[in-house]
């Protein structure tokens, strides 16, 4: 059974295929297109500002990508091959990428808080034939526009992080992110003909769908700003919301606590701000409530979604964010629900989703793809119940997964990196609840020697291994050996509620 509840969104101008998908009736062909028509509609207004740097208009952004999309010519990029971008966010990397989509090609954003053998992998795996780097001026040329696009051609390629320790990298089409696109214009009900009025303070990576998907793309399609800080200073953050004159926030719920505890927030005008949403990690009743509190004059959402439906599955509107903070919301118009293999009592099953926001393949991985993608259907790997409003409840995982202020972290993927590590007999890595953050790495070391165990030791290991946010903040010992199912199966579970956590062990 499908859930096709939407809640309170708009879903007009929307028409169910024979294939069973439903679509937005009148979207762009590509996303070339839909970037031009808005430096056709808005020439002279900022598309990109990057925070203590460049301003771009939308004439400026076109005239530079194009040239960037000509540079990529001369060093032999055709359409269908593939570039990197290692740049932080900020106009460069806005430049780049659209540069890549003006020449046809399919960009591949890295995430550049990767440790270098885990960037090494994901240029080798994508074959990347380009790449952009920190330092090095753009590539240039005779300006040089793709005119063949497509809405099924593939533009992108994001890395999500692997169960196994190999990242998959969704394939990202011109459909999926324009549906995206559309999707995001109507949970947040921004109002698209006062596009060059909204101005969006894009806070997190561009090198995640968030910040890429539902935050530039959105801005650059409706002719709106986007302010792009290329590293995240909390201070910075609130004094650049009252400079900018910034209407729309989206982020994760670590930087809203970090915000609002600030000393300079209670100085700060809030009442501009009329749209914040949050996302990407689990959210306490709690925090919700000092989010409203804090800006008044907005309305406030939890959006919820996978790289592999290139950002939003399911959104939870202002009206009640409130009484149910516990719920992730309603399908999005045109994204259909269900769940596999439900428990009869509880309800509770593995979510799957379907629409034209989801993307049709991992890059190179056949089998993850037909493991993963089964019949029209995302497999997601959360456990839900959807109740009788049609409010999707998040309740497990059934990968093995930490969500860490919005970056995912594979346990089996720290697991494997500590294979080897000095004094280690056996570990098992979970998450550690946490108010801002939502989870924390933590992990339980079962010592080679009692009484003997160096936690920095282990974690200097770590350090050439894993990117900084996956390695563990919170090391617990263990004198007995970990519990174990009859298969073998640790039983993270019962090692939650065996294990104290005391205090960090490094960062915040």
């Amino acid at each position: 059974m499908a859930y096709t509840k939407h809640g309170p969104f708009d879903t007009s101008g929307i028409t169910r295929g024979p294939d069973g998908i439903a679509r937005y009736d009148d979207l762009p062909v590509s996303l070339i297109e839909a970037v031009h028509a808005s430096v056709q509609a808005h020439p002279d207004v900022e598309a990109i500002v990057e925070v203590d740097g460049v301003r771009l208009t939308y004439t400026e952004l076109w005239a530079r990508a194009s040239e960037v999309a000509g540079g990529l010519r001369l060093h032999g990029i055709a359409p269908g091959d593939r570039t990197a971008v290692l740049l932080p966010a900020g106009a460069d990397w806005v430049c780049a990428f659209l540069g890549s989509v003006l020449a046809g090609a399919i960009v591949v954003p890295v995430n550049t808080r990767l440790a270098e053998p885990e960037v090494d992998y994901v240029l080798r795996d994508s074959g990347a034939k380009y790449v952009f780097q920190p330092g090095e001026p753009l590539p240039s040329g005779p300006p040089a526009v793709h005119g063949d696009a497509r809405r099924g051609d593939p533009v992108a390629i994001f890395y999500t992080s692997g169960t196994t320790g190999f990242p998959k990298g969704a394939v990202t089409t011109n459909e999926n992110f324009l549906s995206n696109v559309e999707t995001t214009i109507r949970v947040l009900k921004l109002d698209r003909n006062k596009g060059p009025a909204l101005r969006s303070l894009i806070s997190v990576p561009l090198f995640h769908v968030t910040g890429c998907n539902t935050q530039l793309l959105v801005q650059l399609a409706v002719g709106g700003t986007a302010v792009i800080m290329p590293a995240f200073d909390v201070r910075r953050f609130l004094t650049t919301i009252a400079e900018e004159r910034i209407n729309i926030v989206i982020s994760v719920p670590a930087i809203y606590g970090l915000a609002i505890a600030h000393p300079d927030f209670t100085s700060l005008d809030t009442s501009r701000v009329t749209v914040v949403a949050y996302g990407g990690a689990p959210t306490s009743p709690t925090l919700v409530a000092r989010i409203k509190h804090a800006f008044p004059s907005a309305r406030v959402g939890n959006g919820f979604g996978l790289t592999e439906v290139a950002s939003i599955a399911t959104f939870l509107p202002h009206e009640w964010s409130t009484d149910h903070a516990d719920s992730v919301g309603f399908a999005a118009p045109v994204v259909d629900l269900k769940l596999a293999d439900a428990d009869t009592r509880s309800g509770v099953g593995e979510l799957l989703v379907r629409g034209p926001n989801r993307v049709p393949s991992y890059w190179n991985k056949p089998e993850a793809t037909a493991a993963t993608f089964v019949e029209g259907w995302l497999h997601t790997g959360d456990l839900a119940r959807i109740d009788a409003d049609g409010l999707v409840h998040i309740v497990d995982r059934a990968k093995d997964m930490i969500n860490r202020g919005g970056e995912n972290v594979y346990c089996v993927e720290v697991e494997n990196a500590l294979a080897g590590a000095p004094g280690v007999a056996e570990a098992a890595v979970v998450g550690v609840p946490d108010e801002i953050m939502g989870e924390k790495v933590g992990v339980v070391v079962v010592p080679t020697s009692a009484g003997s165990f160096d936690a920095g030791a282990m974690l200097a290991h770590l350090v050439d291994r894993l990117a900084d946010f996956k390695i563990p903040q919170y090391v617990a010992v263990r004198d007995a050996p970990l519990p174990r199912n009859p298969g073998g199966k640790v039983l993270k579970g019962a090692l939650r509620e065996e294990t104290e956590w005391g205090t960090l062990v490094r960062g915040r």
